[in-house]
């Protein structure tokens, strides 16, 4: 079986298990990559090929980086020659970074950089309901209950759907908007020239806005995410909500922001304050 041969039986199953275009993208990626490099076929490679990869590609890589390369070398291999060719490689242990948040200040700043409609909608919702890109992107209009002050998330990361709180701050104009958009016969919330807008143009959007805005630090819209959640928990919003409204499996996912808040931390009394005013 050639490369090309190959990367299609991939994708088809891929698509058959309803996988994501990211997944499917960095799964085709990073299995042409290996294939290139080891200048083997694929039912040829073995696990001196992927460690050898390993150390001439991924080595100065996250470890996060080196587990999805693994993931998408067993998936195609399991799955396309029903082996895995990477069971005794031993995989690192994730990194536990702390994500960045803007301040209330800076988020206020960045939505006051942006002159656009458009733009400044799509950011304040991603802010506001704490969305991901990829759900922002697909907002398909009937997805809003305008006088219910609501929406719907369909088959959010994990296959999960949830919904969200319109900000009673961004109604009139979202619906405002929303109804141009059907005037317009189009599906989705927010378009382009080319139709349904992609995670890219959006990324692109957030960047801009923040350079405008004068913040130093690396602002992305994921970035917009964990400031809502770090955000709620400032205000004492308790946990397992935020959990609900991020769309979050596991409260072990949620409790990274309890380590971001630095609000939170600051409530906390030393116990020399407790003793000297007892």
């Amino acid at each position: 079986m050639n490369k090309q041969e190959f990367l299609k039986k991939l994708e088809v199953e891929l698509k058959i298990s309803k996988n994501s275009p990211y997944t499917i993208r960095n799964y085709l990626a990073f299995n042409s990559k290996l294939v290139d490099f080891s200048k083997k076929n694929p039912s040829d490679l073995n696990e001196d090929d992927i460690k050898f990869f390993i150390s001439e590609n991924l080595s100065d890589k996250s470890s996060m980086s080196i587990i999805l390369f693994l993931s998408s070398v067993k998936y195609a291999h399991s799955n396309v020659f029903g082996r895995d060719i990477t069971a005794r490689i031993k995989r690192p242990k994730r990194e536990k970074r702390i994500p960045s948040v803007l301040t209330k200040d800076e988020v206020r700043k960045i939505l006051d950089s942006v002159g656009n409609e458009k733009s400044n909608l799509m950011i304040s919702l991603m802010y506001a309901c704490g969305m991901r890109v990829s759900e922002l992107v697909n907002l398909r209009i009937s997805d809003f209950d305008f006088p219910d002050k609501s929406g719907k998330i369909s088959q959010g990361k994990g296959k999960k759907d949830r919904n969200f709180n319109i900000p009673s701050f961004l109604i009139s104009r979202l619906e405002k908007y929303a109804n141009g958009q059907k005037e317009k016969n189009k599906e989705y919330l927010f378009t382009g020239p080319k139709g349904k807008l992609t995670e890219r143009n959006v990324q692109k959007i957030v960047n801009l806005a923040a350079k405008k805005a004068g913040i130093k630090k690396g602002v992305h819209p994921h970035t917009l995410r964990h400031s809502f959640a770090t955000h709620l928990l400032e205000n004492d919003v308790d946990i397992r909500k935020i959990q609900e409204l991020l769309g979050h499996s596991n409260l072990s996912t949620t409790q990274i922001y309890t380590h971001i808040s630095q609000q939170e931390l600051k409530k906390i009394k030393s116990p020399l304050d407790e003793l000297m005013m007892s």
